[in-house]
Formats: structure tokens, sequence, C-alpha cells
């Protein structure tokens, strides 16, 4: 048994979450779920960035002190466990666990130890978005014009790391592969040192403190990347979990410096282990334009999720988007992917099924236990595609089951067939709808359940959602 270690990249807190963040906690949850169906022993973690600069901007406009706005935000991204139906084992919050507080502190006095910290004084161009400095006039990636600050900050010999995190890149796998290469390129041009604490005036306080420099706050991304190894101060946690656990880390592809060059450097300053795999998920957009709480752009989960479902939700995130590229999302292909693929695809098999078994029940498992080893056709695809991450070749593989199994009914059109002949049809079909519904379980869990006992588990959106 492989001991599987998953986790989220920690949202800022600024506003509401929106669909572009619930991409990934969907994407991570079915790596889980898929991974405890192989026998896997998973722990899943996400959680909150408590500690932004944003997060005390955003907590000014709204007129609230930090703690409060703060701690309002962090819930509402809580409650998408219910809204998405997830099955993370951890949720981290910044700014309010203690056992963050006092992890973020080892790391930081470890580097400190080896001499990697120096204080500079700094003039350059702040994008808040980013929670960065840049050198752009225009940040690239909010097209908002930066704050030029000045002020003095401790600062990372990152520098001094690069040819140790070139060879760590060597053992870490960055997927997909055209993410790794971008990497790669930005190390090998040449890493400069980073600022990694900002003034504690400047954020009123609202942070962690640089350890024996109370005028200091640890700098946000720092103190966020930590949550990996600081959610795990159980009794042998960290030895289970990411000593020796497999480790993979699910992030948007706008923050893949940080986590592919930041956080191995920060880790071997350290003395700790690396991350073993990074899945770098690109972006949905809405008419062209990346989604994002600072946009305001993006659809509420929640809102979608009470309009459609959780299924169909859960089944456009992880059937539409590109692994490369970003993908538009509209409430109208959310409909028609439900529509045609689980109402009148998967629902409509397993019903035609119903109706043409007669015993008492259609669906049984398959003969060889799971326990064997044996490995179905579809488990087999489903396996490959996930294991590059790939979930639209996932689901895919799914919608082709259901195709090959409604072209056995034409085929065989078995209300022409008598008897035995009859009955071995239709034995094969309802296995494979128990396979259908036994590997949609990472994907949709409800609805997976749903297929085996309800005969109308997937209702057409457009008829009773929309109209």
């Amino acid at each position: 048994m492989t001991h599987f270690y998953i986790t989220t990249a920690i949202p800022y807190v600024n506003a509401e979450p929106h669909i572009g963040f619930a991409l990934e906690l969907v994407q991570a949850d079915t790596l889980a779920r898929h991974r405890r169906l192989r026998g896997d022993d998973v722990r899943f973690l996400t959680g909150t960035d408590d500690n932004a600069l944003k997060n005390v901007t955003a907590a000014r406009d709204a007129g609230l002190d930090v703690r409060t706005f703060v701690a309002r935000n962090t819930e509402r991204f809580r409650a998408l466990r219910e809204t998405l139906d997830l099955s993370y084992d951890d949720f981290i919050r910044t700014g309010f666990d203690a056992r963050h507080a006092a992890g973020v502190e080892r790391l930081w006095r470890a580097s400190a130890a080896r001499g990697d910290f120096y204080l500079k004084s700094y003039t350059g161009l702040y994008c808040l978005g980013c929670e960065e400095f840049v050198t752009e006039p225009v940040c690239p990636e909010h097209g908002t014009v930066p704050e030029e600050v000045s002020e003095e900050n401790w600062f990372f010999r990152l520098s001094a790391y690069t040819s140790q995190v070139l060879e760590a890149l060597e053992h870490i796998r960055i997927e997909p592969a055209a993410r790794r290469n971008e990497v790669l390129s930005l190390v090998r041009s040449g890493l400069q040192d980073i600022s990694v604490s900002r003034p504690a005036a400047r954020s009123g306080g609202w942070g962690i403190p640089v350890p024996d420099d109370p005028s200091q706050v640890i700098y946000v991304w720092w103190d966020a990347l930590a949550n990996y190894v600081t959610a795990l101060d159980g009794p042998g946690e960290f030895d289970t979990w990411w000593q020796n656990a497999e480790k993979t880390h699910v992030i948007g592809k706008g923050i893949t410096r940080f986590h592919a060059v930041y956080w191995p450097a920060l880790l071997i300053s350290a003395g700790l282990p690396l991350p073993d795999t990074i899945f770098v998920h690109d972006y949905l957009s809405v008419d062209g334009a990346k989604i994002s709480k600072t946009l305001g752009n993006g659809a509420h989960p929640k809102d979608l999720v009470a309009k459609y479902g959780t299924d169909a939700v859960r089944w456009w995130l992880l059937r539409e988007p590109a692994r490369l590229d970003q993908t538009d999302f509209t409430e109208d292909r959310l409909i028609d992917r439900a529509d045609t693929e689980l109402a009148n695809g998967i629902g409509n098999l397993f019903n035609r099924v119903r109706g043409l078994s007669t015993g008492v029940s259609p669906f049984p498992p398959p003969r060889v236990p799971r326990s064997s080893g044996v490995c179905s056709p579809l488990a087999a695809k489903i396996d490959s595609a996930l294991a590059v991450f790939d979930f639209k070749a996932a689901t895919g593989a799914i919608v082709d089951a259901v195709t090959e199994a409604n072209q056995l009914i034409e085929t065989s059109k078995p209300w022409q067939l008598k008897g035995s002949e009859r009955e071995e049809v239709l034995d094969r079909l309802g296995r494979a709808c128990w396979e259908i519904a036994h590997e949609l379980t990472p994907f949709l869990p409800a609805g997976a359940e749903r297929l085996l006992a309800e005969p109308r588990a997937f209702p057409r959106l457009s008829e009773d959602r929309r109209g």
C-alpha cells in the first residue's frame, strides 16, 4: 500500500471563492478518491492563505477588522466541502492554526541557522494581486499598475541555490511537460535573491512575526508554502506523509514559480525532503479573461451547484478544461455536457438496462474480485489518464464505455432474444454498468452511488433547471 499525500494551493480569502478555485479542489479530490479506490492510504490537505496583505486591504475596504473579515471568508471556502462533495482530510487556516505559526517559525530558524537571510533596503514595484515585487510597469497577471514601494526587508539567498534547485528538478516531476520546460528555463537563466518579509506596520501587524524581529512579518508566500509541512504536526505525521509518502501538489499555472523554484529552495535550506510531483492546471476564463477574485468575474460554485447540482458542476470541471491553455466557462457549456453525457449518456444507459432486466439486481459486480489485482480495461484507461493528470481523457474513457455498452444493446437486440442467450447479454450489460458506476465514483461520488439505486440519477438540466 502506498501513502499518497495530495495538496491544493491555499487561496487568499480577500473575496468569496469562484469557479476557478473549484477546478483545483475537484481535480485534487478526484485524484485522492481514485487513489483510495485503488487501495492507497491517502491524506488530502487544503485550506486558506489568511496572512496576505490583500486580505488586510480587503478588510479595510469592507470596514471590518482583519481577523473578523478573514475568519468569515475562510468559512466560505471551508463550506465548499459540502457544496462540491469534497473528501479532504485536513483544512488548514494559516492565520488561526497554532501548528502553522509554530511550524513556519521552525522553518525560518532552520534557514537562518544556515545564514540564508540578510537585511536589505529595497525599492521596487509591488503588485498586491500577486503579493510580490514585479519588474514590469503593468502586471502581466492582473493587468494593473503596481505600487512603488521602498522598505527594508529580510532577503533569502535564493541565488545560492540555483544549482541545487536544478538538481532537485531532475527528481521533481512537473506536469504538463510544457510547465516543466518553463521552470527549467527560468532557473537556468539565473536566480535572484528574494524578499521574504514585509514591515509589520504595513500590514497593521497581521501576519506571522519574523523570529527575533517583530518589526517584520514573514512574507506571505514563504508563510503559505510552508503549510504543506506545518499541517503534519501530529504524532508520526511528518514521517508518514512527508518523509515517506508520495507527495503531489495541485496548483494553478500562475504560481508555478513559487512551488517549483522557491519551495524546493526553502526545503533544501531547511534540510527537508522535496515533493515528488507538481501538477499545474491552466486557468478558466470568462470571455477570454482569466477568472479571479480581484477581477470579480467568476461564477460562485455555491450558486452553480444550487442551480445545476454538484454532479453537473464536477463533471464540467473534470470533462471540459484543457491540460494546456485556458478554457472558457459558460453555463450553456455546463448544461450541454450534463445533458449529453450524464442524462442522455450514462443515465440513459442504466435506465435502458433496468428496463431490459427482469432480475432483482440488474447490476451485479464483476465475477473476479478486485482483491485479485485484475484490472478491467476501463480501470486501466482511467489509471493511465490520471497518471498524467489528464482528467479529460479519464472522463472520456467512461463516456466511451457507455457508448460501447449502448452499441452492445443495439447489435445484440436483447428484447428479441430468449433463454440463456438473453441472460448472457443482460449479464454483460449489467456488469458493464456496475463497472462504469464503480469507476465513476472518484469523479461523481454521489451520482455514481445513485446510478445503481435510482432510475433518474441524472436529470436533464435544460428541462429541469434552466427552463
